[in-house]
């Protein structure tokens, strides 16, 4: 049994949500209870500030830069991400079988959005699926019944006759792709650096965008009205200029887009949420990126002019509403993080969790 003592941040405290902060919780059978437990005995003190398991929602556990890796790296990955605080992951797209995870009570919980769906070499080698436009609907119905809820497309990559960056699909395709995954019960997300495939895309249907580089005050509108979300993956985007330098030679149109998306990243994102569309933060580790870096993620948000406490919403309590997760409410399971500092006044605390309890169990 845990007594969890401090300062636990069920929920924004905005001011217009009675209950937002507590001053305990207590952990009995692995689950939350604000309520003390009678006769208690054996309880162990947790002292901080507290905040629900953070959410990386775009990384890719069973996933490196050459493809699929083995069960082992696969562990690391997630043992890295858990010790960073990051409890509950959303695998945007992986070719490794990680089901195996779900049996272990000490690795972060994981929802899988199936294996990606790219146009034939169209993208990483190894990555996905390569097929064509009249493959789509039926590889995205598999994906939606092997995933847990969530589709990937890869919406847009460098295409060679142009030298630049080019949507992959045609509007009908997607639109009926889309609409099956919705049949099915899966939400669909699609990789998108550029401007040309957002529109369309939105207006198929789609639930998210990863990436989101190509938002303009165009597009921005459309998002917003549909209420499609964006994961800006920030951490990610910092590598832009280095991945221009190496294919600058071969592709400079493609290099210096890049490098334009880049310089605006940040502007692109804080008109994103002044327009009101839903910000969740991911790292999209497990490429070319290390795992764990998830409050890294919403310390770039912050610097990108997002208040404190909506980019911490966006990593803990509105994150998890989106996918579905209880956060630190009665009863549910006590996947909770625990600070030195209060993480609303400086998000960099993230980065050194005091205490991580998973399921209940203190494991870091």
């Amino acid at each position: 049994m845990l007594h969890i003592k401090g300062r636990v941040l069920v929920g924004p405290d905005t001011g217009d949500a009675a209950g937002d902060v507590r001053d305990e919780l207590w952990v009995v059978d692995g689950r939350i209870t604000f309520e003390r437990p009678a006769g208690a005995r054996d309880i162990r003190l947790v002292e901080g500030w507290v905040l629900p398991g953070l959410v990386d929602a775009h990384c890719h556990v069973g996933l490196d830069a050459h493809g699929a890796v083995d069960d082992s790296t696969s562990e690391k990955q997630a043992l890295t991400d858990r010790d960073a605080g990051a409890l509950l992951l959303r695998d945007a797209g992986s070719p490794a079988d990680t089901r195996w995870i779900d049996d272990r009570e000490d690795l972060p919980r994981i929802i899988r959005a199936g294996r990606h769906i790219a146009r034939t070499k169209r993208y990483i080698r190894n990555y996905a699926h390569e097929i064509e436009p009249e493959d789509l609907v039926a590889y995205v119905a598999a994906e939606a019944r092997r995933g847990d809820g969530w589709v990937k497309l890869v919406g847009d990559w460098i295409d060679r006759e142009t030298g630049d960056l080019g949507a992959c699909w045609p509007r009908g395709a997607v639109e009926a792709a889309i609409a099956e995954a919705h049949r099915l019960g899966a939400r669909v997300t699609a990789h998108c650096f550029a401007e040309e495939s957002l529109a369309p895309l939105v207006e198929a249907g789609i639930d998210c965008i990863e990436h989101a580089t190509g938002l303009t005050e165009e597009t921005i509108p459309l998002f917003a009205e549909r209420g499609v979300a964006i994961v800006p993956t920030l951490v990610n985007i910092a590598t832009f200029p280095r991945l221009a330098l190496g294919g600058e030679v071969r592709f400079p149109r493609w290099a210096d887009h890049m490098r334009r998306l880049h310089a605006r990243r940040y502007e692109t994102v804080r008109a994103a949420y002044d327009a009101g569309i839903p910000i969740y933060t991911g790292t999209d580790a497990g490429g070319g990126l290390a795992h764990g870096l998830v409050g890294q993620e919403v310390a770039e948000l912050v610097k990108a002019g997002i208040p404190a406490r909506d980019a911490l919403s966006a990593a803990t309590w509105g994150a998890q509403s989106w996918l579905g997760r209880p956060g630190l409410t009665e009863g549910a399971s006590a996947d909770l993080v625990v600070y030195d500092a209060d993480p609303r006044a400086d998000v960099r605390v993230l980065t050194t969790p005091r205490r991580v309890v998973l399921r209940g169990r203190v494991v870091g």
